[in-house]
């Protein structure tokens, strides 16, 4: 008796693990969304020199423009190249992050099976300052001279 009922057991546990099999393989075939190949190139901007090691993440963004949470980060190998495949068409939000440049990000729309995309990091900037001289601005020479019959306030 207790043979029948392991020998069932056993073949209940096996059905049940083909259906599952089954159902996945099932419902893979259904999904007919297109998707698209995205591969990736970062480069340094002054001199195209590849960037390895940045840290490429992308965000599929929804038609009111918010950024779906979670996502897929990349990195990028020593000739500055990363893919990936099964992207599905739509709004994405890519970001790159590498040390010693300024972080980039812009939104792409995803619309055909194989995208090449270089982006271009820049290096840092300096900070402004209103103590430091600033030749490329214009001076407004608009002020008049100070008036000597005003009351001090």
């Amino acid at each position: 008796m207790k043979r029948k009922w392991k020998k069932s057991a056993l073949a209940g546990l096996l059905l049940l693990i083909l259906c599952l099999l089954g159902g996945g393989v099932a419902q893979r075939g259904t999904n007919d969304d297109p998707t698209a190949t995205l591969s990736f190139l970062i480069v340094k901007e002054d001199n195209g020199k590849p960037v390895r090691n940045a840290a490429v993440i992308m965000h599929p963004v929804s038609a009111q423009g918010k950024q779906s949470k979670g996502g897929l980060e990349l990195k990028t190998d020593s000739e500055g190249k990363t893919s990936f495949d099964d992207i599905p068409y739509g709004k994405l939000r890519v970001q790159v992050l590498a040390s010693g440049f300024q972080t980039f990000g812009e939104d792409y729309e995803v619309d055909r099976a194989k995208m090449d995309l270089t982006i271009k990091l820049k290096r840092p900037q300096g900070q402004y300052s209103i103590y430091q001289d600033h030749p490329e601005e214009k001076k407004d020479d608009k002020t008049s001279p100070p008036d000597p019959n005003a009351k001090p306030q």
